[in-house]
């Protein structure tokens, strides 16, 4: 014997689930898009296009946390890899602007979004180095890597394991490149 009106009930739970998912991945991935569109435009130099996007994805963000609860588009994997893209983009355009890496206000990001982020901003910044270093600006490759220093050491504290180790280590042998590119600087300018 079953229960249908369970069964019916289950179906339309489910259903219902399956359109609110796919919602969110659709605007999730609106909001990964343009959060790398904003990572290309900080590394042009054109801020205002980033600062644009930023505030546009965060809008997006807000409107994702009005529809539906944090606790419903946590649980996919392509919001979270939204909100983790978009804390880099915006970390990253703390580092631009010489800003403080800090908290990013109006939004409520998860720890694993801000680890994520703050990670992966390392390759960002040994991007932005690479680029500094092309022009002849060594003193900001030399504050760069000193960013990078401090975010690491922070990071050490934290012991961190999963798929955030993983970023971990990556942003470790990020700050290994800009150690070398800043060796290699003083080498050639004889410092």
């Amino acid at each position: 014997m079953i229960n249908k009106t369970f069964l019916n009930q289950l179906k339309k739970d489910y259903q219902k689930q399956e359109i609110e998912r796919r919602q969110i991945i659709s605007l999730s991935n609106n909001v990964l898009f343009h959060s790398k569109k904003a990572i290309f435009a900080l590394h042009r130099g054109d801020i205002k296009t980033a600062e644009d996007k930023l505030l546009e994805m965060e809008n997006e963000l807000l409107n994702l946390e009005k529809k539906f609860s944090l606790k419903r588009i946590e649980e996919e994997g392509a919001y979270r890899a939204a909100v983790e893209e978009y804390t880099e983009a915006k970390l990253l355009s703390f580092a631009i602007k010489g800003a403080k890496i800090d908290k990013i206000k109006n939004l409520k990001l998860s720890n694993d979004a801000y680890l994520g982020g703050i990670c992966d901003l390392l390759g960002e910044l040994v991007r932005l180095a690479t680029n500094e270093a092309a022009l002849g600006n060594f003193k900001r490759v030399t504050e760069i890597k000193e960013l990078s220093e401090n975010i690491m050491d922070q990071l050490i504290d934290f012991d961190l394991t999963g798929y955030l180790r993983t970023k971990y280590d990556q942003a470790r042998g990020h700050l290994r490149k800009l150690e070398q590119m800043s060796y290699e600087i003083k080498l050639r300018i004889g410092q």
